[in-house]
């Protein structure tokens, strides 16, 4: 997967992630937690599963990308005390 390719599932991930958890950030803070959770995503997938973040158009990419965009976006949250839900 190209770089941008990364960036756009990233930034994805991370609005769905946002939209899971109920939490508010800025889109530069949710295009920087998706693309690390989407490194984290494929990271455990890779160690846990043998599937990484490979293909855009995969499921497992998305799966593993939304799964690690949640993980990294709960630890922002707990770390910067944003975590209540803005409504």
């Amino acid at each position: 997967m190209n770089f941008f390719a990364f960036l756009v599932l990233g930034l994805l991930a991370g609005i769905i992630a946002r939209m899971i958890l109920g939490r508010q950030h800025g889109w530069f803070a949710t295009l920087i937690v998706g693309a690390l959770g989407a490194m984290v995503g494929g990271w455990l997938g890779n160690l846990i599963f043998g599937v990484g973040v490979n293909e855009f158009w995969s499921l497992s990419s998305w799966v593993l990308a939304v799964g690690g965009a949640v993980i990294v976006l709960a630890i922002y949250g707990a770390v910067s005390g944003r975590n209540k839900v803005q409504r």
